[in-house]
């Protein structure tokens, strides 16, 4: 694989991640009125999704890919 389709790819990944770290942190708001077992189920899984989208950044910088905020 040559390295623009690595980089291509990788930024892919990285857009999903984001996406689905938004999505974990929009559910927080969701479970609220579920109680606090779900609120920290909810919590627990955003960290987690948060933390792939961090590792795709730092990999994305790395290889010298800017990221916008």
């Amino acid at each position: 694989m040559n390295q623009s389709a690595t980089h291509a790819e990788l930024m892919a990944t990285f857009k999903r991640a984001e996406a689905e770290a938004a999505h974990k942190f929009g559910l927080i708001k969701a479970v609220a009125s579920k109680g606090p077992k779900a609120i920290q189920a909810a919590v627990d899984t955003a960290a987690k999704a948060a933390k792939r989208r961090d590792s795709y950044a730092k990999k994305l910088a790395g290889l010298g890919v800017a990221l916008k905020d």
